[in-house]
């Protein structure tokens, strides 16, 4: 029988440091500190993760803006062009506006609509009341 046939011994104990013998004053726990100390016990780290939820989750970084989220602008509409693809008497919708390719629906959501006062308008039309307007808009309508 040589070494390399020899089974590995299962009952190796775990070394046990800080108990006197041949390892010098610090028996190989560094110097000072709490980890080098008897009975030593550093917290748990869950502790600290929890107290500091509420800033990893934005509130005391860049609050204003986790807190003021960016609102979506609605899609834009000048009067030139519902004059140029609708005819007399028709009514302006959003549906309509996504179909005749005014304005394009992101992700399947139909966005709000503005319609802006830029162009002029020559035919008599019957808007929404979804749709938003400006003053410029208002007063060129009647």
């Amino acid at each position: 029988m040589q070494v390399h046939n020899l089974l590995k011994s299962i009952n190796k104990k775990q070394k046990r440091i800080g108990r006197g013998g041949k390892r010098g004053s610090f028996s190989g726990r560094g110097i000072k500190g709490q980890k080098a100390r008897a009975g030593r016990r550093v917290r748990p780290q869950i502790r600290d993760i929890i107290k500091k939820i509420h800033k990893r989750r934005g509130y005391g970084r860049n609050r204003a803006q986790s807190v003021n989220a960016v609102k979506a602008k609605p899609a834009v509409v000048n009067l030139g062009a519902l004059d140029k693809t609708f005819k007399g008497g028709e009514k302006v919708t959003v549906k309509l506006l996504v179909e005749r390719g005014l304005i394009q629906a992101s992700g399947g959501k139909i966005p709000q609509v503005k319609i802006l006062g830029d162009g002029a308008l020559t035919k008599k039309l019957i808007f929404d009341k979804n749709l938003l307007m400006s003053k410029s808009a208002k007063e060129k309508i009647g």
